[in-house]
């Protein structure tokens, strides 16, 4: 016993986050999304686990 407070809150917050209104920064997603993520060769550089025949 004791789950319906809780449980109530999850759903309540379930509901929030699919039917709210959310302001959505698109040129930020956009500048963020275009950004490369990836490894530099520099970072393989410093890599001990890449052997120098992998590089």
């Amino acid at each position: 016993m004791g789950r319906g407070r809780a449980k109530a809150k999850q759903t309540k917050v379930a509901r929030e986050l699919k039917y709210g209104t959310h302001s959505i920064d698109l040129d930020r997603l956009r500048r963020e999304l275009s950004t490369t993520g990836g490894p530099t060769a520099a970072d393989e550089a410093d890599d001990p686990a890449v052997e120098p025949a992998d590089r």
